[in-house]
């Protein structure tokens, strides 16, 4: 047996493989943290790439905003917050006239406790922080895109004399790569221009790792600049957490640099396909919902032979995370529908349904969570197990006693790339 150990929620959870059906583990081809995180965030914003230092172009008086990730992502913020303040001191601009904000897009508030967290008590004492409210009415209209984008932008950013993103560049299934542009859209935008946005995810080119002729990211880098953000801080971590190098600069320039290091730790080359896939979306917050958890079913999906069996191990102690997903998921079972909907009324949550849907006309999957079965089996259209080892032995049942198995512990970032021309691999 192989006893495959993955992240489940703040803890773990076992997968009893037999050897003769397991296949491997797809892993992330892992770089070791830096030593000091501090000194190599220090070096990325000592050596800018693409345009001059944050401390030359900032000066006093200068109001500045500095956008974070929000609670559903595990980027470590802290690390980046005061490095960022020293280069603004540096400039003659004062504490009190920063201001972070927390880029929520369409996700929940931020609380109390997890800002702390997210950026660190020394921060929290120093700067006025905000959450970024995608339904606020007073934000500012900045132009439209040539995918015909309304950009209207959180008041507080849009006003600001120095704008700045801070957040982790990583793969992502419609825009290509996190980080970057999307710390203005969809991070700090409303709930119209995300919902624009992301009306452009049924175009072929918008998935993992594509970047030219996706229309999600031109879009999104197309609002960043009307925006005028002035300079990124990006990192790019392991599969720890650890910050293994940063990029700052030029909000195109630095983020591109980071997307080469990203691919190189994070696209996983496989010479065939499994018939079982054991994912886990990360562990907390990956797997908090339904709605985050689901981008690892996504990833799974290139590992898997067609009518093959995705098990997705996935806590979801907040269960699923958006009533707009589960609301599509009980209407549409067709997914041409769920794409005519999309095109013509684009609803935040529908994208979701749109790509699980996509994922269920391909595979049987089955979640390990504690969510309801009531949602899980009805809403959701999945199966349930209590443990990982009840849902193997039902896997097994569907797939068959010789199926292969591949484990894949941080499903949410690792995307294999099935190179082999074999055809009859994926029937």
């Amino acid at each position: 047996m192989v006893d495959a150990w993955i992240s489940y929620g703040k803890t773990e959870v076992c997968a009893r493989i037999p050897t003769r059906n397991f296949l491997g583990s797809i892993e992330p081809k892992e770089k070791a943290g830096v030593t000091d995180p501090k000194a190599e965030i220090e070096r990325a914003l000592g050596q800018p790439i693409g345009t001059q230092r944050l401390n030359e172009i900032a000066k006093a008086g200068d109001k500045v905003a500095i956008v974070v990730d929000d609670a559903t992502r595990a980027t470590p913020s802290y690390l980046m917050i005061l490095p960022l303040l020293d280069e603004l001191n540096k400039a003659g601009v004062k504490d009190e006239d920063v201001t972070v904000i927390f880029g929520c897009g369409s996700h929940r508030p931020v609380n109390p406790e997890e800002k702390e967290k997210l950026v660190g008590k020394e921060a929290l004492e120093r700067v006025k922080t905000i959450n970024h409210n995608y339904k606020a009415e007073d934000q500012v209209f900045l132009g439209e895109t040539s995918h015909g984008t309304k950009v209207h932008v959180n008041k507080t950013f849009a006003e600001a004399d120095v704008k700045v993103l801070a957040g982790d560049i990583n793969l992502h299934y419609y825009a290509g790569y996190g980080g970057g542009r999307k710390g203005l859209l969809p991070a700090v935008s409303s709930a119209e221009t995300i919902q624009q946005n992301h009306a452009l995810l049924v175009h072929p080119k918008a998935t993992t790792g594509v970047l030219e002729g996706n229309p999600v990211h031109e879009d999104m880098m197309e609002a960043a600049k009307l925006a005028k953000v002035d300079f990124i801080l990006n990192i790019v971590t392991n599969s720890k957490k650890e910050l293994v190098q940063a990029f700052a600069g030029d909000l195109e320039q630095a983020f591109l640099e980071g997307t080469k290091l990203v691919d190189e730790m994070y696209k996983v080359p496989i010479e065939q396909r499994a018939n079982i896939v054991v994912v886990s979306a990360g562990g907390h917050p990956h797997d908090i919902n339904l709605y985050q958890a689901s981008k690892a079913i996504h990833n799974a999906l290139e590992a898997v032979k067609r009518r093959g069996v995705i098990i997705l191990a996935a806590e979801c102690p907040e269960g699923h995370g958006n009533e707009a997903f589960a609301e599509w998921m009980e209407k549409f079972t067709d997914l041409k529908r769920i794409e005519k909907e999309i095109r013509k009324r684009f609803v935040l949550g529908g994208h979701k349904a749109y790509y699980l849907n996509k994922a269920l006309q391909k595979v049987t999957i089955i979640l390990v969570s504690v969510m309801p079965d009531c949602y899980a089996v009805n809403t959701f259209k999945m199966r349930t197990a209590s443990a990982m080892n009840d849902a193997l032995r039902d896997a097994f049942e569907l797939a068959g006693k010789n199926a292969k198995v591949y484990v894949m512990p941080h499903g949410g970032d690792t995307v294999p790339e099935y190179k082999t021309a074999d055809q009859n691999d994926n029937k």
